[in-house]
């Protein structure tokens, strides 16, 4: 089966199960995708705000809080809350990034600030509580992944013909284990997917091109002032008149012409404007690209993202089944023992994120990264950037499989005034997965941006 030329351009070009799609959309309100944030302790961040308060007694470094948002993008909302508390954003820290288009509940950290401070936090869409105070701040050490709750609504066929395509996409991702652990749409973006683009030019040094893409880049999904923004820039490169035209929503962007305007070549000052987090993640969505592409490849010969192979990178689980540091290649002397490990769920197959210190997988998965790599004419090295070394990406291992837990699905029908069925998803994945990545695979939809995704 197909997949849509979108997602293909994001490297995800290949499904894990044949089974025909229920279709459907989600995110029709933030309210149909809650992501709720689990830690390895076993506490979870609830989207149903405490009314628990803090004893007068406890005393600790960092005030640890649940922040609760809906349609706010992660660090808005952090750098929003520390205006109105006081304070520079680096002093909340987070464990991880929810979704904009969705109700979140997650932890945050704020180090030096009095429980009384949060009372300022008046923001339409926020709710933060604090919870305790900690010696320790939040960090993604603490995360064990995320609860999910969503709700596939429009689903165009009968009850029997979804349950039966549900059934069967059921039986397939179990048999395998899980689900591909492709990054997912948001990690690149849907609406304008032209992150890992920029970062390709970046790790091959060419600023000026990467920068007239992050701002002139067009997309037909954008809304009309923004796109109208971009074409003329493009058509132009009057980086004065175009930064009167970009929306005040395009805070980045705004930023780059800001500089543009003034020192219209220097283009690796412009994106030295912007913060360092973006710099950075532009190139590790390049890094996140070529993997998906590695993962897809390996899927489309045939070969199998459960069990390991000569050559194949294989990290340990821990006893919560997360990827541990230690790692190994298989080898023929070892792949015996390896496949043991990896049915007793202590030990995953693993493929390269492409950085200057990661080594490529041997084997045909090696060869498959050769050849991508080839194609892409881009070297480990690449990710080593001498103007920029703010924004180098070392490289590392993430699982080719990702479980899912607990998932539960409940098919009914909607409200008198919309139409076709709807689907309740209920599951638990662990940090660093995609909930789009799971749901594709049931909904399997035509039009990503049209679904929701």
């Amino acid at each position: 089966m197909n997949v849509p030329k979108l997602e293909a351009d994001l490297g995800i070009e290949v499904y894990a199960s044949k089974s025909r799609g229920i279709g459907g959309t989600i995110k029709h309100k933030p309210e149909d995708f809650i992501v709720e944030e689990v830690f390895t302790d076993g506490s979870k961040a609830s989207v149903q705000p405490s009314d628990k308060t803090i004893p007068p007694s406890e005393r600790g470094r960092y005030l640890v809080c649940i922040l609760i948002k809906k349609g706010w993008d992660t660090f808005a909302a952090v750098r929003k809350v520390a205006h109105q508390i006081g304070i520079s954003p680096d002093r909340i820290n987070v464990a991880g990034i929810k979704d904009a288009r969705a109700l979140t509940a997650q932890h945050v950290s704020i180090w030096g600030v009095p429980v009384e401070r949060l009372q300022r936090v008046d923001l339409k869409g926020i709710v933060i509580t604090p919870i305790r105070f900690s010696s320790e701040k939040i960090s993604s050490r603490l995360l064990l992944g995320n609860q999910f709750n969503i709700i596939v609504r429009s689903i165009g066929y009968g009850q029997a013909t979804v349950q039966k395509r549900i059934q069967e996409a059921c039986v397939e991702l179990t048999t395998l284990g899980g689900i591909p652990n492709f990054f997912g749409h948001q990690r690149f973006g849907t609406i304008r997917s032209a992150s890992h683009c920029v970062g390709r030019l970046l790790v091959k040094g060419s600023f000026e091109e990467a920068a007239l893409v992050f701002l002139s880049e067009p997309s037909r999904y954008e809304n009309p002032a923004a796109k109208e923004a971009r074409r003329f820039l493009r058509e132009t490169r009057d980086f004065k008149s175009a930064l009167r035209m970009f929306p005040r929503n395009l805070v980045y962007e705004r930023v780059m012409l800001v500089r543009l305007s003034k020192h219209p070549r220097d283009f690796l000052g412009a994106f030295r404007r912007a913060p360092s987090s973006l710099r950075l993640f532009l190139v590790q969505a390049y890094q996140s690209f070529l993997f998906n592409r590695f993962l897809s490849e390996r899927m489309r010969r045939g070969i199998s993202i459960s069990r390991a192979q000569i050559g194949d990178y294989v990290v340990d689980l821990d006893e919560r089944g997360l990827p541990a540091k230690s790692f190994r290649k298989a080898e023929e002397s070892s792949i015996s023992k390896i496949e043991q490990k990896i049915e007793g769920r202590k030990m995953t197959v693993a493929i390269p994120l492409v950085g200057f210190r990661q080594l490529p997988s041997d084997g045909v998965q090696g060869e498959i990264e050769e050849e991508i790599l080839e194609r892409e004419l881009t070297t480990p090295d690449d990710f080593r950037l001498q103007k920029m070394p703010e924004a180098s990406a070392a490289g590392g291992l993430r699982t080719a499989l990702a479980p899912v837990c607990n998932l539960g699905i409940e098919v009914k029908d909607q409200p008198a005034d919309q139409d076709g069925l709807n689907a309740s998803f209920h599951f638990l994945l662990h940090k660093g997965s995609y909930a789009t990545i799971l749901l594709r695979e049931f909904m399997k939809p035509r039009d990503l941006v049209r679904a929701g995704f």
